[in-house]
């Protein structure tokens, strides 16, 4: 055991402490009361209705880690807090209120019940998982929504900075949400045209295309999806169990031509040392839902079981990873 060992333990032991800490500024819009000088704890504490000597000692946490400076008897801005303003392009504010609400701290509390029985924490706290306890509860589900817009956001310039679209004329972004990766691949080649395809409720919410070359279409990937040149999926199998994913690859095989694209955008796992982020996000898809992270291996075996060839992997500037494969 090496000296650091101890203390490696101790920092995971007490790691929920400062991420709940960067919940709950976020929550009270701590950083939107900062520009560019310091701002005094009272004054903080005053814009957000919150007990002076409480903040302090919170910001002083997230200070020692980077997110804030103490600075000339106030707090002010790192690089790593002006992320957390609701008006940075790049904004973590809506993914760590998303990460603070029942929804994640009750399925984290449960996660012995998950390792025990291999069952996700969400269903013990509603029956039918993830989609249905949104469905429920409206106001969770729109904090849901914002933090994986804003979480595309910050992956799309990533995507298409890294990946060559320009093959392809027709591009389907199956499960696509809002269209942020549909419509940063159609800005960037200008020749393309674009379906983004989801459930009826969320294309309908769009109403009219917002886009010239950008086509609405609703429907369940489990059934059918449009014909396309390339297929891109991002954030869309991770959400499911082998099963299920066999389906939608099996629906998006259907559709395909011989030769047409299939692009896997998620946290693709290497077969060895996969990076803490990647497996931390895996290990919240086993508390709230029933899929997985895959690795390259578990990943390319699905998709030859479902008449795709694997070709290859592209790295992003971010975490995400494009798995190639095409149909055969």
């Amino acid at each position: 055991m090496t000296q650091q060992s101890p203390e490696m333990i101790h920092s995971l032991a007490y790691g929920a402490y400062p991420a709940r800490c960067l919940q709950v500024v976020s929550e009270i819009g701590v950083a939107d009361r900062i520009d560019d000088e310091p701002v005094s704890v009272g004054k903080l504490a005053a814009a957000c209705g919150a007990a002076p000597g409480a903040l302090d000692r919170v910001l002083r946490l997230l200070a020692s880690y980077g997110v804030f400076e103490e600075r000339d008897g106030g707090y002010a801005h790192t690089d790593a807090s002006r992320v957390l303003r609701a008006d940075h392009p790049m904004s973590a504010r809506p993914l760590l209120r998303l990460m603070g609400l029942p929804l994640h701290l009750d399925s984290l509390a449960l996660l012995r019940h998950t390792v025990m029985t291999g069952e996700p924490a969400i269903e013990v706290l509603q029956s039918g998982g993830l989609w249905a306890y949104l469905q429920e509860r409206p106001g969770d589900s729109e904090i849901f929504d914002r933090a994986m817009t804003s979480k595309a956001a910050a992956d799309v310039p990533a995507v298409v900075g890294a990946y060559d679209f320009s093959p392809f004329g027709v591009v389907a972004d199956i499960g696509g949400g809002r269209g942020h990766l549909l419509r940063g691949i159609l800005d960037a080649v200008p020749d393309a045209e674009g379906v983004l395809f989801d459930q009826p409720g969320v294309i309908e919410a769009l109403g009219f295309p917002d886009h010239p070359r950008l086509a609405l279409r609703a429907g369940d990937f489990f059934d059918e999806v449009p014909a396309a040149d390339a297929y891109v999926l991002m954030h869309v199998l991770h959400n499911w169990d082998d099963e299920r994913t066999a389906r939608i690859l099996a629906t998006i095989r259907k559709a395909a031509a011989p030769g047409a694209a299939l692009l896997v955008i998620e946290n693709v796992l290497p077969e060895e040392r996969p990076a803490p982020a990647a497996l931390t996000m895996d290990v919240i898809m086993l508390a709230l839902t029933r899929g997985r992270e895959r690795t390259e291996g578990e990943l390319s075996a699905l998709l030859d079981a479902a008449g795709f060839r694997f070709t290859g992997m592209t790295e992003t500037s971010g975490t995400m990873r494009i798995a190639e494969a095409r149909a055969v």
